[in-house]
């Protein structure tokens, strides 16, 4: 039988981008998450001086994933945050034999000399092994193992990298998997333990592939508060969230409804209960820290309500748990989030305001844009980076004084390179200029007339007072 079936109703964004619910307008504020990647990190080992690097890989959702080469220089994995054990019997696990591992990682002596040590010899073995670490009360069998791993990591159910998490891991070690490909594969759990590995040993490069070619890849530990590692969750997102477990909750209802009926009489009417949809979207739109009370005080008001990027709410920080790092302004936040216009309370940096010229792009990274130079003339043709790209460029300030052609004046020019201070560089290595000195700030501060005559925290405080005039 088939039938159309009411599925509940749904608010619709006005032209302002806002939405009118129960009769007031509200708007849904952007969150700044950690994005889905890989992630590569160093720590001093508490007993010894010895660096312990680790490798975490983050999904959109499901379990984390964990690696880690300890004070031993033994390679070690963690399974969704349970106890250590060792990757060679991971690997095995998942289905590689001892060979298959001893080919992947023949130029890795560390990886050789833990998988000599390791005594288990098939894969039944490292299954029993890994299920009984993870689950110590239960009785171990193979079957179990493999139907725990499949549930945590290889079940698309279960496990989402998104597309922007396959982005990630596919710049960060150098594979070339499709975008919506969104599960892992064993290629890139080799390629993360192969990468830990050559961190900790200091390399300086690592072989990958970028774009079909052969390249050598940097490789340092992950900032993460980074804003190449940083994205945006906006309003489509946020409820496409809402709205799977919503449907997630209903899907119950109708398998049990599917038992307990008998099948003559089942139509899909009787079976579908639209409640739990609907409840959850009201939830959220009502009650949700990300949905609030449009700011209508004047029109700068409601603008900057609409471009407040915040790190709270459900999946990001908390104020308490939230530290002095999180907070701070990062050179990456150049032209992206605003460095001045934040709240003076707890959620000092927590909260934040889209730079005038950002945009954010389909993976949900913020973009700045940037004039493109040739050979010391500056063009009129405007490129967006997102934060790592920065990175790879020298980069000049807006305000550097060109002739009527669009030719530096002087020879050399104040820019950016990497991280570091602005230094001053030949005009002929500048690859980019700003394109206008008021990219750093956000809409609001940009108001503000001689704003670089302002002491930092009065600027601060005069951009949050003009929303309130």
């Amino acid at each position: 039988k088939s039938q159309t079936v009411f599925m509940g109703d749904f608010p619709l964004q006005t032209p302002h981008g806002t939405f009118i619910i129960g009769g007031t307008e509200r708007v849904i504020v952007s969150q700044l998450v950690r994005s889905p990647g890989v992630y590569f990190d160093r720590q001093q080992d508490r007993t010894s001086d010895k660096e312990v690097f680790g490798a975490k890989i983050i999904p959109s959702r499901g379990a984390w994933l964990e690696f880690e080469i300890d004070k031993k220089d033994q390679p070690q994995v963690r399974v969704d945050r349970k106890r250590k054990q060792s990757a060679i019997v991971f690997l095995m696990a998942i289905g590689m034999t001892k060979s298959e591992i001893a080919q992947a990682f023949k130029d890795y002596p560390l990886v050789l000399d833990a998988l000599e040590k390791e005594t288990l010899e098939t894969q039944d073995e490292a299954l029993v092994d890994l299920y009984r670490k993870i689950r110590p009360a239960d009785t171990p069998t193979p079957e179990a193992g493999k139907n725990l791993l499949d549930s945590f990591y290889f079940n698309t159910k279960r496990y989402d990298l998104a597309r922007v998490g396959r982005y990630k891991i596919n710049r960060k070690l150098g594979v070339e998997a499709d975008f919506n490909d969104r599960s892992l594969h064993q290629e890139d759990i080799i390629a993360t333990i192969k990468y830990l590995v050559a961190l900790h040993d200091g390399a300086a490069t690592f072989p990958g592939k970028r774009n079909g070619e052969d390249v050598d890849l940097r490789v340092d530990v992950d900032d993460i508060d980074h804003f190449g590692n940083r994205r945006i969750r906006q309003v489509g997102e946020l409820i496409q969230n809402q709205l799977r477990t919503g449907l997630s909750r209903m899907e119950r209802v109708v398998r049990e409804r599917m038992t307990t009926q008998d099948a003559e009489a089942i139509t899909p009417q009787s079976l579908i209960n639209i409640r739990p949809v609907n409840a959850t979207i009201k939830e959220f739109f009502g009650t949700s820290q990300l949905s609030q009370f449009m700011d209508q005080n004047n029109p700068l008001s409601g603008v900057t309500n609409k471009r407040r990027l915040s790190a709270l709410g459900p999946g990001g920080l908390s104020r308490d748990r939230a530290s002095m790092e999180v907070r701070d302004v990062h050179p990456s936040h150049f032209g992206r989030m605003c460095p001045i216009e934040s709240p003076e309370g707890p959620n000092i940096g927590l909260i934040g305001s889209l730079a005038t010229f950002g945009r954010v792009n389909p993976f949900g990274f913020i973009e700045t844009p940037y004039r493109k130079v040739v050979n010391g003339h500056v063009t009129d043709e405007v490129e967006y980076m997102t934060a790592d790209r920065d990175l790879d460029h020298v980069i000049a300030q807006a305000n550097q004084e060109l002739d009527e052609n669009g030719n530096f004046v002087q020879k050399s020019a104040l820019a950016r390179v990497g991280e570091e201070e602005a230094v001053d560089v030949p005009v002929s290595s500048v690859d980019y200029m700003d394109v206008s000195p008021r990219q750093m700030v956000s809409l609001g501060a940009s108001l503000i007339p001689f704003l670089e005559h302002d002491e930092g925290h009065r600027a601060l405080m005069g951009t949050n007072m003009q929303r309130q005039a």
